[in-house]
C-alpha cells in the first residue's frame, strides 16, 4: 500500500484517474447528439470539475520525484492511452493503422523526455 502512495506511483494513479474524467468531458458527449449544446457544455463542465481535483494533486505530488516535463508528458501519453481505450469501447470507434503509428512516434518523443 505505501508504494501506491509514493510520491513516484501516486501521481500516475491520480493522472489516470484525471484522464478517463476528462475524456469523458470531452468526449462523452458525442454520443448524446441529440442534447442541447448548453446541456453538454455543463455537463463536461461538472465532470471536469472532478477531473481537477485529481489532476491538480497528481501535478503537485508529482513535482517532488518529476520535473514539469516529466508530468506532462506522462499525463499526454495517458491521454492517448485512456483515449484509444475510450474510443475502441465507448464510441466504438476503430483505431486505424495511421492512428497508431501516430501513437507510436509520440511515445518514441515520451521516452526521450525520461531519457537521462
Amino acid at each position: 500500500m505505501s508504494t501506491l502512495l509514493s510520491p513516484k506511483v501516486l501521481p500516475i494513479l491520480l493522472l489516470i484517474g484525471s484522464n478517463v474524467f476528462m475524456t469523458f468531458a470531452w468526449y462523452g458527449h458525442l454520443k448524446f447528439k441529440t442534447a442541447p449544446l448548453y446541456a453538454a457544455v455543463i455537463f463536461s463542465w461538472l465532470i471536469a470539475f472532478v477531473e481537477y481535483w485529481l489532476a491538480v494533486p497528481a501535478n503537485r505530488i508529482g513535482h517532488e520525484v518529476y520535473s514539469a516535463a516529466e508530468l506532462k508528458t506522462m499525463q499526454e501519453v495517458i491521454t492517448l492511452v485512456v483515449f484509444v481505450v475510450f474510443s475502441v469501447f465507448y464510441l466504438k470507434e476503430g483505431i486505424t493503422w495511421n492512428h497508431a503509428l501516430g501513437f507510436a512516434f509520440i511515445a518514441l518523443g515520451a521516452g526521450l523526455i525520461f531519457r537521462g
